[in-house]
């Protein structure tokens, strides 16, 4: 398969952010804007310069590997103590991907934080008590939800400036309003596993006495393949959609109003072998470094051009991403963007850690799609349909374009006029992975 195509995506000074935000205008940066987060753009930009953004960012990231291979109980204990939870199983040694969420408040600044019970109120009313870690791992977490919360609201805090430019731009203050009533927003803490990290959760998982899920894994041909995986007929490792990649997080959509990201931060990990049998996790250290190839990873689909691009931003910049509910609110003029993970071939040792905000409307906000067409951009379903008319179809990108359709629930499968968005979330959740879901086996 050919190398694909790198998109730069288009970037924003937050001073000039802030400035837009203000009254309303109409200038060439607005309409930058929207030529890039509407129907004929890729569906996301990137904003840079953010105040105090690159100390928190180095603050926080790296704590997500170290989340990820603790000791379940010490994990426990150190979630328990920033308030933080997890929408992943943790238990399970095969997962690709390990998350640490919090639910954070629009209203909650420095001054909830401050006032957040310390760690001796938290332990007195937990059974699982903070005195059996030892010093220096407390001291390593002793920050984690502060800075959590700060980053968080920093990244709420531009996608209200956006929801504003784009309110602005569409007419009425539906978008804003939408994730204000909502009062919150989740904040999600991840770390991509390298194939180093889950070695070194398998072997715990075995000393812990869990062998039995290692049946999980099938080796074929000398090779192991984790959950999900398949060969194709050639015996070549392919992806759910027939592509030969390795995702960490399969294609989808978004289906909150906007999605704000940092730009990830890359590290490349070690372990030793040598290891006495008392130890109860390899011990792994970790540096640093930078993207392989230069790029995110962040894949996304781009239906205008029926391709997929993979996404390049600077360094400490934050990515902003249409999700499903803007589109739906905006009618179509904003533009959801199907997207993945990609995992990087033959770099075993390398991980990501990301830290994204969900930001969207209220449970109970209704949703009327009257004057909304469903299939306006999806899989690029009118641009397949005018090239084969025009006998310049591209048969890789409609290869490409129907094996996605597989593992993707349409929008007018799960959106219905009237919908709530709990009622939206519940049914999009669903039908990518529930019992019969199209990703429940992937």
């Amino acid at each position: 398969m050919e190398e694909d195509e790198v998109l730069e995506l288009f970037e924003i000074q937050h001073s000039d952010l802030k400035l837009l935000s203000s009254p309303p205008s109409c200038s060439r940066l607005e309409k930058m804007i929207m030529e890039n987060l509407g129907p004929t753009g890729p569906g996301l930009l990137a904003v840079t310069g953010v105040p105090n953004a690159s100390l928190l960012r180095r603050k926080l990231l790296p704590l997500a590997r170290k989340l990820a291979l603790l000791s379940p109980d010490d994990r426990k204990r150190i979630l328990k103590e920033h308030n933080l939870g997890s929408d992943v199983p943790l238990k399970n040694p095969e997962r690709n991907v390990s998350s640490f969420a919090m639910q954070l408040r629009y209203d909650q600044g420095l001054e909830s934080i401050e006032t957040k019970p310390n760690s001796a109120e938290i332990a007195q009313n937990s059974s699982l008590s903070l005195d059996n870690l030892d010093e220096d791992m407390k001291g390593q977490f002793k920050n984690l939800g502060a800075v959590f919360k700060e980053l968080g609201s920093c990244m709420m805090e531009l996608g209200l400036c956006f929801a504003r430019i784009c309110d602005w731009a569409i007419g009425g203050h539906e978008l804003e309003q939408s994730l204000l009533e909502s009062c919150s927003a989740k904040g999600r803490l991840i770390h991509y596993h390298s194939t180093l990290d889950s070695l070194v959760l398998k072997q715990a998982g075995r000393k812990r006495g869990s062998a039995k899920k290692q049946a999980n894994n099938k080796i074929v041909g000398g090779k192991k393949h984790s959950e999900g995986w398949h060969l194709d007929e050639k015996g070549d490792e392919a992806g759910p959609c027939g592509i030969h990649s390795n995702l960490w997080q399969q294609w989808h959509y978004d289906y909150g109003i906007f999605t704000v990201l940092t730009d990830p931060m890359f590290l490349s990990a070690s372990h030793s072998q040598e290891t006495t049998a008392d130890d109860e996790y390899l011990v792994s250290s970790y540096e640093e470094c930078g993207s392989p190839s230069g790029h995110s990873y962040l894949q996304i689909y781009d239906p205008n051009k029926n391709k997929v691009l993979m996404v390049k931003s600077s360094p400490k910049s934050f990515i902003v991403q249409v999700g499903e509910s803007a589109d739906i609110l905006s009618k179509g003029r904003l533009r959801s963007t199907l997207h993945c993970v990609r995992r990087p071939s033959k770099l075993e040792s390398l991980s990501r850690e990301t830290f994204v905000v969900f930001l969207q409307p209220a449970w109970s906000k209704t949703f009327s799609v009257s004057d909304y067409h469903m299939d306006h951009g999806g899989f690029g379903h009118q641009k397949l349909k005018e090239s084969e008319e025009d006998g310049l179809s591209n048969q890789e990108g409609n290869t490409l374009s129907q094996e996605i359709q597989k593992i993707v629930p349409p929008l007018s499968a799960r959106l219905k006029d009237g919908m709530t968005f709990a009622e939206f979330s519940r049914e999009t959740t669903k039908q990518y992975y529930g019992g019969s879901g199209l990703q429940s086996n992937r």
